[in-house]
């Protein structure tokens, strides 16, 4: 079992900051990757940003650019450095984990998810 909290989401104005996190807690040693997925009203779910256990990278065509993945191993912690935040990046931001094989893009390939955290971008 994995158990991943989102924290540091909230409401900022356009081209503002923000920095969630997400802490990973439980059988850890074997994710392969984490991700930040994000979902906002009435559309699907789409990846954000993905790194892997070796410190790869992926990003969702919206945010490259913007957006920074970045993890501390001794703190089992993933971030998300957004930046030039934009009204359109108003979602609920997800953290997942990923043990085995499978697309970074594809939700289906995640096994864990936390609760998520909106994130409110106003214009």
């Amino acid at each position: 079992q994995v158990q991943l909290v989102e924290s540091g989401g909230g409401l900022v104005q356009a081209g503002g900051s923000l920095r969630p996190s997400c802490a990973a807690s439980g059988s850890i040693v074997s994710i392969n990757a984490m991700g930040w997925y994000r979902q906002a009203p009435g559309k699907q779910r789409e990846l954000v940003a993905a790194i892997t256990s070796g410190g790869s990278t992926y990003y969702g065509d919206s945010v490259k650019g913007r957006f920074t993945i970045s993890r501390d191993n001794a703190k089992n912690t993933v971030y998300l450095q957004m930046n030039s935040l934009k009204p359109e990046d108003t979602a609920v931001y997800y953290c997942a984990a990923k043990f085995y094989s499978g697309s970074y893009y594809n939700t289906g390939s995640y096994d864990y998810w936390g609760q998520g955290t909106q994130v409110t971008v106003s214009s």
